[in-house]
């Protein structure tokens, strides 16, 4: 087996399907069934990736994510939600989901979100740093630093810094954004609004005045370097 995959989903019939497309692209794969069971599951397995159902027994799958982002901030999570409930997929990405796939959904497609958000997490082969200001990044090894610092940034945030660091003065419209940081060629573009505003109470000294990532109104966003 290959990377490790925790998929937490209180439906028995649902994880048991993930778990045998998960194994089927030679992931290995441990379930839990409760928000106590995934905290327990993830304390014993340390697990490269999360699958987390937001509705859970015990702890909700929002709680669960702040407890795990808290332990660690880069750990992959891909949230569970349900169709057409926006408010709920926005609220697990900004507890710092990486990613979510409603229900219901392709076992298929979540691999393949597996797949994108576990490569975009692994060290990139070339080396190389960006700066800007007190800001630093080591793409290389997934490091960011502000002050000397460390960032608590998640997957797709370190992602987002490192593609807008590398883009500063252009503008890049959401759908852009989702096409290359998130690897979608369409989708929900609230999920760029959210890591966005998560990414600047990161970076910017005052995220209400930023001056690093800036909104172009009806268009999307621009970096610009101090």
């Amino acid at each position: 087996m290959g990377q490790r995959v925790l998929v937490v989903d209180d439906d028995p019939t649902v994880s048991d399907v993930v778990r045998r497309y998960l194994e089927r692209a030679d992931y290995g794969v441990t379930l839990a069934g409760d928000g106590p069971g995934a905290l327990e599951q993830y304390r014993r397995e340390r697990p490269d990736l999360v699958v987390l159902d937001l509705m859970l027994p015990g702890l909700d799958g929002l709680e669960v994510c702040r407890r795990l982002r808290a332990q660690d901030p880069g750990l992959p999570i891909i949230m569970l939600t349900a169709l057409g409930e926006e408010s709920d997929r926005v609220l697990g990405l900004e507890v710092g989901a990486d990613d979510y796939v409603t229900k219901p959904f392709s076992p298929r497609e979540l691999v393949l979100r597996v797949q994108s958000v576990l490569r975009r997490a692994a060290p990139a082969p070339a080396t190389g740093e960006l700066a800007d200001g007190d800001l630093r990044v080591d793409v290389a090894r997934r490091i960011a630093t502000r002050r000397g610092e460390e960032l608590a940034l998640t997957v797709r945030e370190f992602d987002l810094l490192v593609f807008l660091m590398r883009n500063p003065g252009r503008v890049l419209r959401r759908a852009e954004l989702l096409e290359q940081v998130w690897g979608w060629t369409f989708g929900d573009q609230s999920t760029v609004t959210v890591h966005m505003r998560r990414l600047r109470e990161k970076v910017e000294d005052d995220p209400a005045e930023p001056k690093r990532i800036l909104t172009v109104w009806g268009v999307g966003y621009r970096y610009e370097y101090a």
